[in-house]
């Protein structure tokens, strides 16, 4: 509909596009900045006992860290983990923008359906995937295990695209595995950034942090050229599909084999939720 709007007031379609899906994003913006505070004792919309007890709670945790975590941020950057979650999460954009920038084509060439129709079709996984990353992240929280909740969340992933590599012509099929794949991979997001402050203390965390988003984002290169470069040698999707389930397979098996020290702050929260 707002590509339909082309040559309206002089814009194109796709500048339509952009200013009626930016806007909303820039209001929330303005909100964001005015209602999310620096630190919690600032938060008027916190009661002050929530208020007091997080900010104690942020004080363990920082100087928990600290004192297990000095160093100059060359060091923390070059530490084998750092590097280790950075392939992890080089995985993980790898399939993310492999599957999101290919879906609309895969969905359209194997169900014929074009316009309102397809994009219908192609939310359904995302909105599964939506879902699925509220539910899974609270219960990682809750539990307050990390690698176990990525690994699971890769597994399904790759189970997804598996079946779809294998489903023929089958729309609601297709439609399911898709959702399946999204719900584990997209869930992996919001866990897996729990656990580098783990081990990352003070300003490093932030410089570490930044490191493994930089370098995990070119995943986000990698993957839909691997996705196009398979379907224009094969003929097909499902070799392309195979190998973002394999990346996912090896995501699993080396976020297993992170070695994590006790998150700061779990016991002091399970103390007192007991």
């Amino acid at each position: 509909a707002l590509l339909a709007l082309d040559g309206r007031m002089g814009l194109a379609g796709w500048q339509w596009l952009f200013l009626v899906e930016g806007f909303p994003a820039v209001v929330l913006g303005s909100i964001a900045l005015w209602f999310l505070t620096d630190r919690p004792e600032q938060a008027a919309w916190l009661p002050p006992a929530e208020r007091t007890w997080l900010s104690a709670i942020m004080a363990r945790e920082h100087a928990e860290r600290s004192a297990h975590h000095q160093g100059s941020h060359l060091k923390a950057l070059l530490n084998g983990r750092v590097l280790l979650i950075c392939l992890i999460y080089f995985l993980n954009t790898l399939v993310s923008y492999g599957i999101f920038l290919w879906l609309p084509r895969i969905l359209r060439d194997a169900s014929g359906f074009r316009g309102w129709r397809l994009s219908v079709v192609t939310s359904v996984p995302f909105l599964v995937a939506l879902v699925g990353m509220v539910l899974i992240g609270r219960h990682s929280d809750r539990t307050g295990e990390r690698k176990g909740h990525v690994a699971a969340c890769a597994l399904t992933g790759a189970v997804g695209l598996v079946l779809a590599a294998v489903s023929g012509s089958s729309v609601p099929l297709i439609v399911f595995a898709f959702a399946l794949s999204q719900l584990g991979q997209r869930s992996v997001q919001g866990v897996f950034w729990a656990i580098p402050p783990i081990f990352l203390g003070g300003t490093a965390a932030a410089a570490g942090i930044a490191f493994i988003n930089s370098i995990g984002n070119l995943g986000g290169f990698v993957g839909p050229s691997v996705m196009g470069w398979l379907r224009q040698v094969s003929g097909s999707y499902s070799a392309g599909l195979l190998v973002l389930a394999s990346a996912l397979i090896i995501e699993a098996v080396l976020v297993m084999s992170l070695r994590l020290p006790a998150e700061p702050g779990r016991k002091a929260k399970q103390t007192t939720a007991a």
